[in-house]
């Protein structure tokens, strides 16, 4: 995630991806993409940033349930990938979300 843009990849229950998408970064683009896919999502997750708060706070006025996820958890998944992209990123934190292996932070 950036000032400018996000990567949304959204993951079904057995790892598989169904959606992905480079947005502005603007929680009302994030909730029309994930839109289609409200009632078989659990949760979302974003790496804690300086700047993440705005987004999970819009998210989560937005009724999109989210979770912030320590910024180390967040960066050892995609490590283990041959290519370190934010498209990647995004993979991993989908997959750490999915199966429950992160440390969520709490926002101010």
């Amino acid at each position: 995630m950036s000032l400018q843009a996000t990567n949304v990849c959204v993951v079904d229950g057995d790892g598989n991806v169904v959606q992905e998408a480079t947005l502005e970064a603007d929680p009302d683009s994030t909730k029309l993409c994930l839109a289609e896919w409200t009632l078989q999502r659990k949760r979302g997750g974003l790496e804690a940033l300086s700047y993440s708060a705005w987004l999970f706070t819009a998210l989560s006025e937005k009724d999109v349930p989210v979770i912030c996820i320590e910024t180390k958890h967040a960066k050892a998944a995609p490590n283990a990938m041959l290519k370190k992209t934010d498209r990647n990123d995004a993979k991993g934190i989908a997959q750490m979300v999915r199966t429950g292996r992160f440390r969520g932070v709490d926002v101010k």
